[in-house]
């Protein structure tokens, strides 16, 4: 039978859990205090927030936690006097309440009987009874522990349900709830497997009725043959009597043989159904118990967005809406410390002091909105956005160049929509300084891997003096989730579905080459493409054919998209994520495995890493061209007409073709070598863009508009590095464009070597 001892600390931790909700409470309601206006709202509010203090004090009477019963005395007296206008409303009392809201806080952690301070506390309840118009007294000593009569602990199960039982709540630990759910989850790969049971055995099924047809054809050609032997053949005969017999016999065995194997199909159909219907339910169930509203999680930030702002002089309006969705708790607890650093830094960098927003001709008042929406039935959006100074691109592009995340040149081809990621990267920062709060470049690195790690993504948009806003998809649960099946170099990968924008089919002869990269038009868009058998470094399955369709997978993270070429896309399921160890806690684009109906384990690709492992691939060298089987039967011997109005670069490259066995003719410019086209014949054309008389790009466009010639390959090697340069060149039609400033020579052959 429990002690006394047993059955105190059991009550404590029912105490302190109802104590956090009544401080959560009277926080929230103080924040709703200091906004409101006098009036009929008002005096609700201050009844409420007296409620609760009430409440909590009576709760700590009945576990003999006498220093918090006796605050919370004091505190209930500042409240009945602002109920009773005795008290006026001002920022120093709000701040003593808060001070007093700290105090309990910090009792409810410390260990029974350790106690407090008794000078500080003794100030603080004096300040308080002062405002009341009561009377100083010390702090209480503690009162000696009391004796609880053995009936009543032989009865604590039933008083800790019945505390409970009347909201028809129970409070479970979350340990033995993350067991279950465990447990839960592990029921979905026998269901899996039941459902690939039923598949084989109707696969198997239809086998059989195919081979059944097809020997039923065999009895009459023996009944012909039977007829048409001669009477002299008598042993012949009676054979193939007996073979008929055995035939006509044993139609009744495979009648019983088909019978039995259709029940078993049904059976193991109607099993599976019963089977997935348990664990869907329990899952979902489960799923249920783990989901938490947000306000959890964000019922603490108006008083925390109160303190950093008056901390930094500034004034805030804090608006929060959705906080009834729920979200697993898991996910949850991981989002505390990024959506803290993204308040954080809005207050920091974001919302400007009062006298530089009247500058502006801005609300003295800063807007820091955070809102929480259903995306669809599986993901969340969470929106932490703000009415300030936005961030300064000039400042972001120094910060990137100083760390090398970018090449002075790359600086100024990129355009704000591909720079403002960078501000993810670790140690990229605006800030002139660094602060307690932020301004070291760490903490949105932070934000976007933990975002990231909970397969989410998170974006970013920014307008001067209008402030900045991060939008966070998340998946609602971190149970199971929907993945794409692909194929890729003889195996198979799972792709989480909630980072696939969409999956196509393109015909290989769309895939472009732009700066040496393999570039895919896509909604208007040009597209990065990737082979993901190169970022699993696994060898390239080759392409017998060019017109054959390509199937390319698109992820979104963020702002970026890129298009990673598979093998096959197989199929869309739901899928369970398992972990691969303590060996293997960490491999570069992996993470984690499942298990298939068939009881194969597939690798579930990291979508964050291979991004990562794409946009590096693609910076550090230039992209890999599948060599075609067909393309070993070419001839050397192509003819390649080269248009180029510099003697220089007209000289080099035909230098560069004729050593790697082409055939040249040259050009001046456009109309030269639209003359030479229509002249003679030609597999390819390598076209500067800026000519006398007509340009690389009229030229292209003018190819392109000829039934005799459209066919042919264009590359456009040109100085023009701009975007609006280079997208010119792909509208008009070239298959390829090459800066001259990141000339390379194997860049080219190996980009004629593909389009020809």
């Amino acid at each position: 039978m429990p002690t006394n001892n047993d059955f105190l600390k059991r009550l404590l931790a029912i105490f302190r859990i109802e104590a956090d909700e009544h401080l959560a409470a009277i926080s929230s309601g103080l924040i709703d205090l200091e906004k409101t206006p006098a009036g009929e709202l008002w005096a609700e509010t201050v009844e409420r927030i007296y409620r609760e203090a009430h409440s909590l004090k009576g709760a700590a009477r009945a576990v003999n936690l006498v220093e918090i019963e006796s605050l919370c005395h004091s505190l209930e007296g500042v409240f009945a006097a602002l109920k009773g206008k005795r008290v006026l409303a001002s920022p120093a009392l709000f701040d003593l309440l808060q001070q007093a809201l700290d105090t309990l806080g910090a009792l409810l952690a410390a260990d029974p009987g350790s106690g407090s301070p008794k000078s500080a506390l003794a100030a603080l309840m004096r300040r308080l009874d002062a405002l009341a118009g009561g009377v100083k007294r010390e702090p209480p000593e503690a009162a000696p522990p009391r004796e609880i009569p053995d009936r009543t602990v032989a009865s604590a199960p039933e008083v800790a349900a019945t505390a409970t039982l009347g909201a028809a709540t129970i409070r479970v630990d979350t340990a033995k709830l993350d067991a279950v759910m465990r447990q839960a989850e592990e029921l979905f790969a026998p269901r899996l497997a039941a459902g690939q049971r039923a598949i084989e055995l109707r696969e198997t099924a239809a086998v059989f009725a195919v081979w059944k047809k097809e020997r039923a054809k065999v009895q009459p050609a023996l009944r012909s043959l039977d007829r048409s032997l001669p009477q002299q053949g008598k042993k012949g005969r009676r054979e193939l009597t007996k073979l008929l017999e055995y035939l006509e016999a044993e139609n009744l065995t495979l009648k019983r043989v088909e019978d039995r194997l259709a029940r078993l199909q049904r059976s193991a159909e109607h099993d599976y159904r019963g089977l997935s219907g348990i664990v869907e339910n329990l899952l979902h169930d489960v799923k249920q118990m783990h989901l938490l509203p947000f306000s959890s999680l964000l019922d603490g930030f108006p008083r925390l967005a109160r303190e950093l702002a008056r901390d930094r002089g500034k004034q805030l309006d804090l608006v929060i809406s959705g906080g009834e969705i729920e979200i697993d708790r898991r996910i949850l607890e991981e989002m505390k410390d990024p959506l803290n650093h993204l308040l954080r830094n809005s207050i920091d960098h974001g919302i400007e002091k009062p006298a530089e927003r009247a500058q502006l001709a801005k609300p003295t008042h800063g807007t820091l909105t955070i809102a929480v929406s259903q995306k669809d039935s599986s993901k969340v959006e969470i929106l932490v956005a703000d009415d300030g100074k936005g961030i300064d691109v000039a400042k972001l592009k120094v910060a990137a160049a100083r760390l090398g995340l970018v090449t002075s040149d790359e600086l100024e081809k990129l355009g704000e929509r591909e720079l403002l990621p960078l501000i993810f990267c670790s140690g990229v920062s605006t800030s002139p300084m660094v602060t307690d709060l932020s301004g070291r470049g760490l903490g949105l690195a932070i934000v976007q891997e933990k975002v990231e790690r909970l397969s989410g993504t998170i974006a970013i948009e920014t307008h001067p003096n209008a402030g900045t806003s991060f939008r966070i998809v998340l998946p609602l649960t971190l149970a199971t989730f929907r993945g794409i099946l692909v194929h890729v170099a003889d195996q198979m990968f799972i792709i989480p579905a909630v980072s696939v924008e969409r999956v196509a089919r393109v015909a290989d002869l769309d895939i472009q080459t732009l700066e040496n990269r393999e570039t895919l038009p896509l909604d208007g868009q040009t597209v990065s493409l990737v082979w993901l058998s190169d970022m699993l470094e696994m060898p390239r399955k080759a392409s017998a054919d060019t017109a054959e369709k390509v199937q390319v997978v698109v992820l979104g993270l963020g702002l970026a998209r890129i298009a990673f070429r598979v093998d096959a896309i197989l199929a869309e399921q739901e899928v369970l994520v398992k972990g691969l160890g303590r060996q293997l806690a960490r491999v570069r684009n992996i993470a984690g495995a499942s298990v298939l109906g068939t009881g194969q384990v597939v690798p579930v690709l990291n979508v964050f890493d291979l991004m990562k492992s794409a946009v590096k691939s693609a910076s550090s060298q230039p992209a890999r061209l599948a060599e075609k089987p067909s393309e070993r039967a070419k001839t050397a011997k192509q003819s390649i007409l080269v248009v180029e109005d510099s003697i220089t670069s007209r000289a080099l490259l035909k230098n560069i073709l004729e050593s790697a066995g082409y055939m040249v003719s040259t050009a001046v410019d456009g109309v030269d070598a639209y003359t030479a086209l229509k002249t003679g014949a030609f597999d390819l054309i390598v076209s500067d863009v800026e000519m006398p008389r007509m340009d690389g790009l009229d030229l292209t466009a003018k190819v392109r508009a000829d039934k005799q010639l459209s066919h042919l390959p264009i590359v456009l090697v040109t100085a023009l590095a701009s975007r609006e340069h280079r997208e010119r060149g792909i509208d008009v039609g070239a298959n390829a464009y090459i800066v001259k400033s990141s000339f390379d020579q194997s860049n080219l052959l190996e980009v004629i070597k593909r389009l020809i």
